[in-house]
């Protein structure tokens, strides 16, 4: 009789938890239980991800797990519990139904699969649930950074842009962005050039570089585009912006980015919102409205 072969899967969803070994343990806990069923064990079906979410199916191991067993090449697949193959309810069905299709029989250790649909109801129930907490997550995690931007908190967008620093609320006050010295001298210089010299972005790279501005990377070479997004910026008008972009789900693509993995660990795009969308957040403008207003026409 021949023995059966057996596929190992587990999944931690950040680094630290690999950092803390929790996928060490995961991986333990499911040899023990193929060397109790005593079945065969080879090294190149225990897979394992390692900060990947389990929101999406897009996942280095879990892709290689499933071509394996297309292949016919295993006949048992162990997983700590439902939520470590996927965390939406729709995933875990979809692969559910994939793994029998292929004649292999999956068992969590936490969580036994039944035969009745009853049992089914009771292991669906925690990818439903754990679906339904992270939409509320998200959705509150939304509400709550629309509201301080109307506001006018400034701690919700992603970052103080170049000429300006973030001043924690830790000192007293409402947190803030301020004018940075050294930084606001080279962006006021630029946007002086263009709006009042109309000097194109090719000649105020080359005049920032003979002045050895700094950029906000500590670099000393100045790229089209790094100007192209300060002239773009419309906080140096007094109003910064919240809102620019939004998460949508992961385009097809034919191949990786270069010096990207072709599988990311967050499987979503970042897409550019209209600009009449965007909310208004006050802060101290840089230069005189009238600079700044020729520059667009610059």
């Amino acid at each position: 009789m021949r023995t059966p072969h057996a596929a190992m899967y587990a999944r931690v969803a950040s680094e630290q938890q690999a950092m803390a070994h929790t996928s060490a343990r995961q991986v333990a806990a499911l040899q023990a239980r193929g060397a109790t069923d005593g079945l065969a064990r080879p090294e190149r079906r225990q897979v394992l991800d390692e900060g990947y979410r389990g929101a999406t199916l897009v996942r280095p191991a879990l892709e290689r797990l499933r071509d394996l067993i297309a292949t016919g090449a295993g006949d048992r697949l162990y997983g700590p519990s439902p939520d470590r193959l996927a965390r939406q309810y729709a995933y875990q069905v979809l692969l559910g139904d994939e793994f029998p299709r292929m004649s292999v029989e999956v068992i969590f250790l936490h969580r036994a699969l039944g035969r009745s649909p009853e049992d089914d109801v009771l292991l669906q129930g925690p990818g439903m649930r754990a679906e339904y907490a992270r939409a509320t997550i998200v959705e509150r995690h939304r509400r709550g950074q629309w509201h301080a931007a109307r506001a006018g908190a400034v701690h919700v967008l992603s970052g103080a842009p170049s000429g300006y620093r973030y001043v924690d609320q830790h000192g007293g006050g409402q947190a803030r962005d301020a004018r940075g010295a050294a930084e606001a001298r080279g962006v006021r210089q630029l946007l002086t050039w263009v709006g009042e010299e109309r000097l194109t972005i090719g000649e105020v790279c080359r005049r920032l570089i003979q002045a050895q501005e700094v950029t906000r990377t500590g670099q000393t070479v100045w790229e089209r585009r790094v100007v192209w997004g300060l002239l773009k910026n419309p906080a140096y008008m007094g109003a910064a912006a919240f809102g620019k972009t939004r998460q949508g789900p992961l385009r097809p693509r034919l191949r990786a980015p270069r010096g990207r993995p072709l599988q990311p660990r967050r499987a979503v795009a970042v897409v550019a919102v209209p600009a009449e969308d965007w909310m208004a957040i006050p802060v101290p403008a840089l230069v005189a409205t009238a600079v700044l207003a020729a520059v667009p026409e610059q």
